[in-house]
């Protein structure tokens, strides 16, 4: 980071300055001795963890509870039957489970003796899910008894033999790995059992969403696993009075890892729930005496759609942590639910960039202080739209964007292996890889690493998402922001939910903007444009929009655009309602194929 970066990232004002200095602190104290103890890695952390808080609750749910003690022995016997298969330091294994408590146990145990779990995205199935378990070629695959069925989709496309093993009965034929490993012990692993490994070995593989195109598989070292778990428990200050409400999914590494990690590492519980439920949410973060919630993308805004209880505010909640929380709902959700502090930050799996939002700004997703800029050294750079890249100016070089300048925010990587900020451990595949890597950026050799998010940060240090590079399109010579229109679309009364995204058109140049949304009941449609003209410039404004039931999303509620973009604004292409802003009655239009045919044909001036 530039030393204008640095200034501009000071510390913002003194009512925060002791509390967040602390919490920095935290977590730079519990992250130092990770990189100087090399052979302790996280499944060593869980060992001592037992020895320490013994029968103290450690992960709980309807289904099983587990002690900080029967955590180990059951992770031990998981290592056991990953010993009895010949599993090889660096082998495969797919997990296709999903949230319980033995979840955790199993890739705890399998990377205690090198194998490497990939964490399979349990809404996968067919193709999607053979490509998965492809890219990483498992020797063997654990799946949980009621996903067998999606399993057995993937069979034709898969390559390889892995053996699968299935968690639960029902199905004949099927090697049954609960009945294996109830014969083995879950006693401290014997030296001879024991396998060298250090920081710098391969954990997990853990997926990227893949909202524009096929995931990818993202190597996760047991050096990211000891950071995340370590710096999270820092920077929430977890105890062992904390209890973390997780129903994020656990092939994420936010609901897999930090949830997870960050609080048994402070001696806590977490209580794991199977799926995200908003009518349930609350009656059971107070059923189990919750602290701490982890929330991403769109849960808390789902959470202010749903009907005031008056015992939603009966909690004994202290802080949530995630990312993803939305400008326009950060403030009602505090109020309306009573939360004393919302710790948001922004990070990748993958990735080299993370900024923390301790102060609890409203709509930031953090700043790096100056006495860190050299631990976290990120930037934002100009984009470039129509080359889909970073600018660069006369000479080659790329330019760093001024305060309160949208650019994309690029890390840079590090030949340190101790620097935490400075990895990129990247994927299976190296021409995933390759595309993540931007090249002698501000001097010859420099390498950085692409975040593909749109950023700016304002004169406070202050980073607020904008948009995802390939969103953010270009109309009428004007960059418009997918976010921002979606935000002000959703503003709208009676708009539940709001996805823009950009349109070719034959005859112009650029994408026109297109929105799908859901509506609560009918919409007024005179009422959503007069809204639009009063807080969108012409450029901005949809030029389409398509009336859907609900919108398809992942299971960490990222917008899936692919089709909708395909799809485009043609009526016979779908059978949800669309409507054209048309310029000539000044009003949305229903679109039919006699007005599509004269749009398409240029009949319209646009």
């Amino acid at each position: 980071m530039s030393s204008g970066d640095a200034e501009a990232a000071a510390t913002p004002g003194r009512s925060h300055h002791r509390s967040t200095l602390k919490a920095w602190t935290r977590a730079l104290e519990l992250t130092a001795p990770i990189a100087g103890h090399p052979h302790r890695i996280f499944p060593a952390v869980i060992e001592e963890l037992a020895d320490r808080f013994g029968d103290a609750p450690a992960l709980l749910s309807d289904r099983e509870c587990l002690t900080y003690q029967a955590l180990a022995e059951r992770s031990n016997r998981y290592t056991r039957w990953a010993l009895a298969q010949g599993l090889a330091k660096g082998d495969a294994v797919g997990l296709f489970m999903p949230n319980r408590p033995d979840y955790m146990a199993i890739w705890l145990g399998i990377t205690r003796v090198g194998g490497v779990v990939a964490l399979l995205n349990t809404n996968l199935t067919g193709p999607s899910l053979a490509h998965c378990i492809n890219i990483v070629a498992p020797t063997h695959v654990i799946v949980a008894t009621e996903l067998i069925d999606l399993l057995l989709t993937a069979l034709p496309d898969l390559v390889g033999t892995a053996t699968i093993w299935a968690d639960g009965g029902g199905h004949d034929g099927v090697l049954r790995i609960d009945r294996d490993i109830e014969r083995r012990t879950g006693e401290a692993l014997s030296l001879a059992e024991r396998r060298p490994l250090t920081i710098e070995d391969r954990a997990l593989y853990i997926y990227t969403s893949g909202t524009t195109g096929l995931p990818k598989a993202a190597n996760v070292s047991h050096y990211r696993l000891m950071q995340w778990s370590h710096w999270f428990a820092g920077m929430m200050d977890t105890r062992a009075g904390d209890r973390m409400y997780n129903c994020l999914p656990m092939y994420h590494s936010v609901g897999g890892v930090l949830a997870s990690g960050a609080v048994l590492v402070g001696g806590g519980s977490v209580v794991i729930r199977e799926k995200f439920s908003a009518r349930q949410f609350w009656n059971e973060v107070i059923r189990w005496e919750c602290t701490l919630f982890q929330y991403i993308g769109e849960l808390c805004r789902y959470l202010l759609q749903t009907e005031s209880d008056p015992h939603e505010t009966e909690h004994r909640i202290r802080m949530c942590c995630g990312n993803g929380l939305r400008p326009d709902v950060w403030t009602e959700f505090k109020r309306r639910f009573r939360i004393p502090q919302i710790l948001e930050f922004y990070a990748a799996t993958e990735g080299n960039v993370s900024m923390f939002n301790v102060e609890g700004e409203p709509g930031a997703v953090g700043r790096i202080p100056s006495f860190l800029a050299h631990r976290f050294p990120a930037t934002l750079v100009k984009f470039d739209n129509d080359r889909d890249e970073p600018a660069r100016d006369a000479q080659g070089w790329c330019i760093r964007c001024a305060p309160n300048e949208v650019g994309e925010a690029i890390g840079r990587i590090l030949a340190d292996p101790s620097s935490s900020g400075g990895r990129f451990e990247g994927y299976t595949s190296e021409e995933a890889s390759e595309k993540k890597i931007l090249r002698n950026v501000f001097e010859p050799g420099d390498v950085w690493f692409r975040t593909g998010d749109l950023l700016r940060r304002d004169e406070r240090g202050y980073f607020y998402f904008v948009d995802r590079v390939g969103d953010t399109f270009r109309w009428k010579g004007e960059n418009v922001s997918t976010m921002e229109v979606a935000e002000t679309i959703a503003a709208c009364s009676g708009v539940i939910e709001a996805v823009v995204y950009g349109v070719t058109i034959p005859r112009t140049e650029g994408r026109a903007g297109m929105a799908a949304v859901v509506i609560a009941e009918a919409l007024d449609l005179a009422a959503l444009r007069t809204h639009l003209i009063t807080r969108l410039p012409d450029y901005a404004r949809p030029l389409f929009l398509r009336i859907r039931s609900e919108m398809e999303v992942t299971a960490t509620f990222k917008h899936v655009k692919s089709d909708l973009v395909r799809q485009g604004y043609d009526p016979a292409a779908t059978p949800d309602a669309i409507y054209f802003n048309d310029p000539e009655r000044q009003a949305f239009v229903r679109l039919d194929k006699a007005l599509y045919d004269r749009i398409q044909t240029g009949q319209l001036r646009l």
